[in-house]
Formats: C-alpha cells, sequence, structure tokens
C-alpha cells in the first residue's frame, strides 16, 4: 500500500459543500471507500471503484488491508480527527501514507446555527460513550455537543437527564445540518422528550444562568473520596474547589482523628470538610466560606450527609476564626494573593498539627512555603497530576485535569 491514501470528510451537502481541493481529490480516485450513506453521496457515474463499508473498526481494517494499489480517498463523516476514524486510519495505515481533508462538522454547524461557542463544551459521541456515563458528564457541564445515535435520540436524553432531575438546561436539535431539509428545534427538556427526529442530528444544550448543579440521586456513600458530582456545586461560577482525588491526599495529610479540631479555610460548596467532619466525628470541623452561594450550597450538602460535627461558618478569614477554637488540623484551599497571608495567620493559631494547602500557581506555591518555613513547620510538596479515562470507541483516552500543588506543613 505505497499510494498516498486521502480522508476526506463530507457533510450531509454532499459535493456541494466541499472545497475545490476536495471535489479534485474525489474527482481523481479511482477507488472511493466509506459507509453506503457516505458512497450514496458520489453521484452514480463517477468511475471509482466504490466499496462499502458499513461494519466496525475490524471490518474497516479489514478493507484497508485487501485495498487496490490506486489512488484511494476514504470518505468520513463531517472533520474525520473529530469522533471520526481518522485517528484509527493513521495507525493502521501509517500517517505518511495518508493526507485528511476535514470538512465543517456538524457540531461545529450545530453551535453556529444556535450561536453559542464551542471552546469549553462538553462534547461527545453517544455512539461510543454509555448513556450513564454521559449523563453524570452533562450534570456539571455549562455547554453540551452530543451526536445522537437512532438507539439514543433526544427524547431517550432528555428522558434520562429527567429521570435524575437534570432540569436546568435549556435543548437545541439541530436536523440535518447543511441540507435544504435543515431543522433547529428548541425548547426545555420536557418538550424535547416528547418529540421525534432526524436520524441526522446534533444536540446541544446551555445551562440556564446561573443554575446550581444537583447532586446525583443514589450512591453508596464513602467515608471520604465521594465522587464529585454527588455534591451540590456552583455553576458556572467555578464548581468544586477540591476534586475527588485531590481530596482524599489531602485529608490523609491531614491526620485527622476522631477529635481532632479542624478548620476548611474557604470551603466553598464542603465537599472537603463533609467528609472530613466524617472523619472527626467526636471533634469539630468549621468550614468557613465567605461566598452567600457557596455556604447556602454547603448547607444544603451538610443536611444530605449529616454531619453533626460540621459547623459552617459564613464570614471572611481571618476575622470568621477569631471566636472559634484553636485549630490541630487546617486546609486552605483557594487561589490570589491573600492565600500566603491567610496560612501566616492561621499558623499562628496551631500549637501543633498539620496544614495542608491546596493551590494551583507556582508563585503562591513558593510564597506559601516561604510562609511555613518562616511558622517553624516541616514542610513538604506535592505536585498532583490527575488524568480521568474516556472512552472512546473502543479505546480509552485520558483527559488531564489541571495540575495543582498540595503544600503540606506539620509541627
Amino acid at each position: 500500500m505505497t499510494a498516498r491514501i486521502h480522508i476526506v470528510g463530507i457533510g450531509d451537502d454532499g459535493l456541494e459543500g466541499l472545497t475545490g481541493h476536495a471535489k479534485s481529490l474525489i474527482a481523481s480516485a479511482e477507488v472511493l471507500v466509506g459507509a453506503a450513506t457516505l458512497l450514496q453521496r458520489i453521484p452514480e457515474d463517477h468511475p471509482a471503484q466504490k466499496l462499502a463499508c458499513d461494519g466496525g473498526l475490524q471490518e474497516i481494517q479489514d478493507c484497508l488491508r485487501d485495498l487496490p494499489d490506486r489512488p484511494t480517498v476514504i470518505l468520513a463523516d463531517g472533520d474525520p480527527l473529530f469522533y471520526g476514524i481518522a485517528r484509527f486510519l493513521t495507525e493502521v495505515i501509517g500517517k505518511e501514507h495518508v493526507e485528511i481533508v476535514p470538512h465543517v462538522s456538524s457540531m461545529q454547524l450545530a453551535f453556529a446555527r444556535v450561536k453559542e461557542s464551542w471552546d469549553d463544551a462538553y462534547l461527545t459521541n453517544l455512539a461510543v460513550q454509555p448513556l450513564d456515563r454521559v449523563v453524570e458528564q452533562i450534570r456539571s457541564a455549562e455547554r453540551v455537543g452530543l451526536f445522537t445515535t437512532e438507539a439514543i435520540p433526544p427524547a431517550a436524553v432528555a428522558e434520562a437527564l429527567l429521570d435524575r432531575r437534570i432540569d436546568y438546561f435549556h435543548a437545541y436539535v439541530c436536523e440535518n445540518l447543511g441540507t435544504p431539509n435543515e431543522t433547529v428545534t428548541q425548547g426545555d427538556l420536557q418538550s424535547i422528550r416528547g418529540q421525534t427526529f432526524s436520524p441526522l442530528n446534533v444536540m446541544v444544550l446551555i445551562r440556564r444562568t446561573g443554575a446550581a448543579d444537583l447532586p446525583k440521586g443514589q450512591w453508596r456513600r464513602r467515608l471520604f473520596g465521594n465522587p464529585d458530582e454527588v455534591f451540590l456545586q456552583s455553576r458556572p461560577k467555578r464548581g468544586l474547589m477540591t476534586p475527588s482525588e485531590v481530596r482524599c491526599i489531602a485529608l490523609a495529610e491531614l491526620e485527622l482523628q476522631p477529635e481532632t479540631v479542624m478548620w476548611d479555610v474557604g470551603a466553598g460548596s464542603g465537599a472537603l470538610a463533609i467528609e472530613a467532619a466524617g472523619i472527626a466525628h467526636a471533634g469539630k470541623v468549621y468550614a468557613i466560606e465567605m461566598d452567600a452561594e457557596d455556604y447556602s450550597l454547603m448547607l444544603e450538602n451538610a443536611s444530605r450527609f449529616e454531619v453533626p460535627s460540621l459547623v459552617p461558618v459564613h464570614g471572611r478569614a481571618p476575622e470568621a476564626w477569631k471566636d472559634l477554637p484553636s485549630p490541630s488540623a487546617v486546609f486552605v484551599g483557594g487561589t490570589g494573593r491573600i492565600v500566603p497571608a491567610l496560612v501566616a495567620a492561621a499558623a499562628e493559631r496551631m500549637a501543633s498539627g498539620r496544614i495542608v494547602i491546596n493551590v494551583s500557581s507556582p508563585d503562591n506555591l513558593v510564597a506559601v512555603q516561604a510562609t511555613l518555613d518562616q511558622a517553624g513547620f516541616q514542610v513538604e510538596v506535592r505536585m498532583i497530576n490527575i488524568a480521568r479515562g474516556q472512552h472512546q470507541m473502543d479505546r480509552v483516552r485520558f483527559e488531564a485535569m489541571n495540575p495543582t500543588f498540595l503544600i503540606v506543613g506539620g509541627r
């Protein structure tokens, strides 16, 4: 297979929507390979040999193995590198034998039709992702783009979301994009649940302004490290301050005992403080938060988890802790220049114990480390890089979270 193979993206509008370069590649091809629905978009009088390949990845691989050594174009939907087959094909054929000519993705067209940015959206394909996993990702997203399937149409997506009380999205269903039959339907999830749509559709979900995430309805509660989605959290402002993986490490480093008195400074919606209170069940965990919205969410989360040792404190540190008992464990999370000053003030109240600070910037890392050194703490630093696995077709890819630093002090 020495001839260069071109992977050409094609839209629902067929040859009319292609660039001149893409048209010339298809016109000069002696072999055209693709799903039967894509081959139907090529004029019948095209002289090329047409090889329909509608099966899974193994059938595609078998088809490629038997390709004649002639100029070949493989047709793909939209952008072959966006939930398409280009990644698989380049691994099978070899990148040196392939040229990729993308078309506008129908996902890109859908967001253009509803006039919403998609640079921070959660995008996925229900053909390669289980619906339950997708729904849990949607729970905390601000914008969502879904390639639906005949087995999981927009109505089924709406039904699954509403069953989990996720009702805070405005929905658009974009059908037959780029064709004369193009249609965009919009409404709430309740109205989408009762409608049927063309199989060629993209579903876009936009979170209503100010809507908070609803927690997962049923889960097996853990002592710590509960999934992020079981907590009410403020969106789209910032979400949970401390993801579950970082929470686990921070709680371990705090060395909590049943009678511990702890402060959580900048507690957000309370995830870490609530789990700390479950460990320090005979002590007290004071969760200090100045933001009224996050404080309200913390109260609701605390009610759901039933942790009587948690004491929510609404106020700005350090003023908010002046009347609190001195802690033997302190967690500080947050951003901005005030973090080192808060650490210094908290350290003054600690006769002994552990302090853990979670920061995301190297500047704060250096400043906090210097502050703890000056206060006489023995300091250790952790940089945490977490990547969560996401299934894509029959493979797993890893989606990296932002790196974070934990500074641990003890005396």
